[in-house]
């Protein structure tokens, strides 16, 4: 059983199953838009380059089913980060979270418009692990979708639009 205010390891790889990052997060509750976690300033975070300490507190959805996560920060972080992902897997207990990271992002920084990242990575990263193309259209499919959902002049998409404030007011 799941409850709110547990801690969450948050187990991020790459296609290979190497560590693309890893750290503990507040499970804060659940909505239709999938499970809500929050990290505070200052938690430590590895990953196979080495570590580093969140900067600033942010809240991410996890939603259920979806090929992506999104991260809503406190500024100086970007108001909206999206990683385009596999399918966000839970243990049985809901204390890990596991996905793989496909490189994509889609992020949008406070006051601005929403971009594409690491389009590179995603290009070099496709060789150097042999994503399926059934992986890489989904990807792909995904991503466009994102930039789609987290414009800022489009129809309010939720929970890009505004559903996340109620998250990170709980944390911030």
């Amino acid at each position: 059983m799941i409850t709110d205010s547990a801690s969450v390891l948050v187990d991020i790889r790459k296609y290979d199953g190497s560590l693309s990052a890893l750290w503990t997060a507040t499970r804060l509750g659940e909505d239709e838009h999938g499970v809500w976690l929050g990290t505070a300033r200052g938690v430590p975070v590895s990953s196979a380059t080495g570590g580093w300490t969140s900067r600033f507190a942010y809240v991410m959805v996890v939603p259920r089913g979806e090929w992506w996560t999104a991260t809503f920060c406190v500024e100086p972080g970007p108001e909206m980060y999206c990683d385009v992902c596999t399918v966000p897997e839970w243990n049985a207990d809901g204390t890990v979270l596991r996905t793989v990271d496909l490189d994509l992002d889609v992020v949008r920084p406070h006051g601005g418009e929403a971009r594409i990242e690491d389009e590179d990575e995603f290009a070099e990263h496709q060789k150097r692990y042999g994503y399926p193309d059934s992986v890489i259209g989904k990807a792909r499919q995904t991503c466009l979708w994102l930039m789609e959902a987290g414009r800022r002049d489009g129809d309010g998409v939720e929970p890009f639009a505004s559903v996340y404030r109620y998250w990170l007011d709980l944390i911030a």
